[in-house]
């Protein structure tokens, strides 16, 4: 049986619930192209199923920040996901800010098992600092999913290097995820 996989590519193309901007790039463009490198890894796996909350750039959920989270969620728990994964880039005041870091409801939990693995390997691939799990139990996609919920913030908008490297470079971070998921399940 396949193990189901969603993908939350984390934000809207436009408000409400645009996401952050920085160096010229836009959040919400960089986790869709990433989502959609790591749904295709996944799938050409065959061991896994994939949903995308974004299946293509354009697709926009929800009226207000409220239901767009909302509607992601309950996209996961009704079509019965194994795990959900939410895409992000984290953003600071801080310039020179940098690394991936992995938010999950609980600590000790099977999120966070499988946060500190894909971290690990967005290290190992990305070559960008693991700054580690860390809990967010207010986050509503970390809250509400009914499977274990991991949010990447996979590296810093606001970072030059890290942001080039996003948005240049995509296939990177979805191949660290992937092989996160993998380690996580034992397949490596």
């Amino acid at each position: 049986m396949a193990i189901k996989i969603y993908i939350d590519q984390g934000h809207n193309p436009v408000n409400p619930n645009a996401g952050a901007e920085g160096n010229g790039l836009r959040e919400q463009n960089i986790v869709f192209q990433i989502g959609i490198d790591l749904a295709e890894l996944l799938r050409d796996d065959g061991r896994f199923e994939v949903r995308l909350s974004r299946p293509t750039a354009d697709t926009q959920l929800g009226t207000s920040n409220a239901t767009s989270l909302r509607l992601r969620v309950q996209d996961a728990n009704s079509w019965g996901a194994d795990y959900f994964l939410s895409l992000h880039t984290n953003a600071s005041d801080i310039a020179s800010a940098t690394g991936s870091e992995a938010l999950v409801y609980r600590q000790p939990s099977r999120a966070a098992e499988l946060g500190a693995d894909i971290l690990v390997w967005l290290n190992r691939i990305t070559g960008l600092a693991n700054r580690g799990v860390k809990t967010r139990a207010g986050l509503y996609v970390l809250r509400r999913t009914a499977m274990p919920a991991v949010l990447l913030e996979l590296g810093f908008i606001s970072n030059y290097n890290d942001a080039q490297l996003m948005s240049q470079q995509p296939y990177l971070f979805a191949e660290g995820i992937y092989n996160g998921v993998l380690a996580y399940l034992g397949y490596l």
